[in-house]
């Protein structure tokens, strides 16, 4: 019997043979999906890069998921992906399971989320604290632009700093308002304290998504610029004196969007820079000075 298979021309038998030892042994299976992550393990606060790789272009992009939770995935060549899985100072700590399907396979990864200690503030605040919420239309179309996903990347390399003012408070400080601290609170941004009239610059390139003022009801963050970077990255700028810019305008990193000021809640002059992943506001120290690709 052995003999009419050695007939066989030898590439047609030496494929054969290969083909049914990586079905037996799982070898394509384990070759065909390749996954990274980085940071791992990632600290609260991090974004998370998943890197995805195959072994040739495939007909559907890879998901990416973390306790039922999917997060946006976008092609970086015919056969490689990446998405973000945004962290921030209210997840809790320990092990989380990112599971990864694509090429009709799926792949659990354990990610072990460590501790990172924010400082605390203690807030008084006397009346009804009003001027702290949000007006309706302000709120909504905040949080319209911290949802936006676009498919194409505008940001390369580290950001820039959007002011040369000193630092006064940094990301993710927790605070005591009359005593009580607020579980559901942290500081979603980093607040530079420059000049009034300082000049406010993109980060990175993007498309501005967002312009609100005082006068259209923007109570709480007063003069306001949103730019979009790209594939669920966005940054805000709040307090803002003046805006040079408006919606739809392609900014380049470095070009001024405004300049310093404490209109909405504001106890002085400053301003405020929150960077957003996946609709999160994250510690963009490592989108400052690393890059986050």
């Amino acid at each position: 019997m052995f003999t009419r298979y050695l007939k066989l021309p030898l590439l047609i038998g030496l494929s054969l043979l290969a083909a049914i030892a990586a079905v037996i042994f799982g070898v394509s299976r384990a070759e065909a999906l390749q996954i990274m992550l980085k940071p791992n393990p990632p600290l609260l606060g991090d974004t998370v890069s998943v890197w995805i790789a195959t072994n040739k272009p495939a007909s559907l992009p890879p998901t990416v998921s973390v306790n039922n939770q999917q997060f946006p995935v976008f092609a970086m060549s015919s056969n490689r992906w990446r998405a973000f899985i945004p962290t921030t100072p209210l997840d809790k700590v320990g092990l989380k399971q990112v599971v990864v399907t694509g090429d009709g396979l799926q792949q659990t990864l354990a990610m072990q989320l460590g501790d990172r200690k924010f400082p605390t503030q203690s807030i008084w605040l006397s009346g009804s604290g009003s001027d702290l919420e949000p007006t309706d239309y302000e709120w909504d179309k905040v949080s319209a632009f911290k949802k936006l996903v676009t498919p194409q990347k505008f940001w390369n390399g580290a950001f820039l700093r959007p002011n040369e003012g000193e630092i006064t408070t940094g990301f993710g400080v927790r605070r005591y308002y009359n005593g009580e601290f607020a579980e559901d609170y942290y500081h979603r941004g980093i607040d530079y304290a420059g000049e009034y009239g300082s000049p406010v610059i993109a980060p990175a390139a993007g498309y501005v998504r967002l312009v609100g003022t005082v006068a259209q009801g923007f109570r709480l963050h007063g003069n306001t610029v949103g730019v979009d970077h790209g594939q669920g990255v966005e940054s805000i700028f709040l307090h803002l004196s003046e805006i040079y810019v408006k919606e739809g305008d392609f900014v380049k990193a470095g070009q001024p969007l405004g300049a310093i000021g404490a209109t909405g809640a504001s106890t002085g002059p400053h301003l405020h820079w929150g960077l957003y992943v996946n609709g999160e506001a994250i510690n963009p120290v490592a989108w400052r000075y690393d890059g986050v690709e």
